[in-house]
């Protein structure tokens, strides 16, 4: 099977780290958070070693999620052979996660490179064959857009005539008013015809999202959202609260992991699924740089399904009457309606 999916950051980071250490002519990658911390897996001194060997060590990282990265580091890597380059915007935010090893693999998902993520589950989707060339487009795009000057890369922009009977790239470049995630969602939840299976770190639905899923419940369709008990942010626990008491009046089922849990999926009828970087709130419809692989692939859709099944057998159903408001969501809430409606 041409996709391989790994549940975890260390999973995703040992499969990662390992494709590097293999590589032989080329590693690209694009990244939100880059920062120094994984012990175990050291990827700054790994890209460093390649660029040393010769290898072609092309880095894109978020300004703002990879601010914590040193400027020795920095002028380490570059010192290698490397390139690297930060991509800055005022709100917008690269918030993709891509890795590309000789131009014959690549790693797509939410997987970010720091040590909080140490214990969490996530979801990265390793691609081979075809869909190889449109992620290399892809990141050709970003690369070129920062700053990058590789003609072997910059050549790989042009337009690719995209097979989608079993899988495809999903680009998402608010900067450059091109947002895909908003025709796709209201696309295939729409028409959905039995179920739909959500997961998502952080919950804060625009009005347009709400009023899909609400449509979909009103259909007799099974709607499911997986999110963490806790995230990594209290702040963004009591909106997540917030939006699963509101919309579980609305006939939608929210189930709450024991574990943080960072992966970005949904699944449409068992049989079509998308996994990236994007995160069900305002900042990835509006602001932020996102990718994703959606696929129609039976075995791929398959081995999807039983990875959230499985996170879904752990979780807990969200009984909104045993939860009660705090003051605090008070205040928030009419702030962050406003806030989504705006923006």
């Amino acid at each position: 099977m041409p996709y391989k999916f790994f549940s975890s950051s260390k999973k995703a980071w040992q499969a990662m780290y390992q494709a590097i250490e293999s590589a032989n002519e080329s590693v690209y990658l694009e990244m939100y958070i880059f920062e120094e911390n994984l012990q175990d897996f050291d990827f700054l001194k790994l890209l460093k070693e390649k660029a040393k060997s010769g290898v072609r060590v092309r880095v894109v990282l978020d300004y703002f999620g990879s601010f914590n990265l040193s400027n020795t580091s920095i002028a380490e890597l570059r010192a290698s052979g490397a390139e690297l380059f930060f991509l800055s915007y005022f709100l917008h935010r690269t918030h993709r996660k891509i890795l590309i090893v000789d131009e014959s693999i690549a790693f797509v998902g939410g997987v970010n490179f720091n040590k909080l993520a140490w214990t969490w589950d996530d979801l990265v989707v390793r691609v081979k064959g075809k869909l190889v060339r449109s992620i290399i487009r892809s990141f050709a795009k970003v690369y070129a857009e920062s700053g990058g000057k590789d003609p072997l890369i910059i050549a790989q922009r042009k337009r690719i005539i995209l097979d989608k009977t079993r899988a495809w790239l999903v680009e998402h470049f608010p900067v450059r008013k091109h947002l895909s995630l908003k025709k796709l969602y209201k696309k295939y939840l729409g028409e959905a015809e039995k179920s739909i299976a959500l997961v998502t770190p952080y919950f804060m639905p625009k009005r347009w999202f709400i009023g899909v899923l609400h449509q979909a419940a009103l259909r007799g369709i099974r709607v499911e959202v997986l999110v963490p008990k806790k995230t990594d942010y209290f702040f963004l626990d009591r909106v997540n609260y917030f939006y699963m008491y509101k919309l579980t009046k609305l006939g939608i089922k929210f189930y709450l992991e024991p574990k943080m849990n960072h992966a970005k999926v949904m699944i449409i009828d068992s049989d079509q699924g998308m996994v990236g970087s994007n995160n069900l709130d305002f900042l990835s419809f509006e602001w932020n740089s996102e990718v994703g692989i959606f696929l129609k692939d039976k075995d791929a859709v398959g081995k999807l399904s039983e990875i959230v099944g499985e996170w879904r057998k752990g979780a807990t159903l969200f009984d909104s009457s045993e939860y009660k408001p705090k003051l605090f969501d008070y205040i928030l809430s009419p702030i962050f309606r406003l806030f989504t409606s705006i923006f």
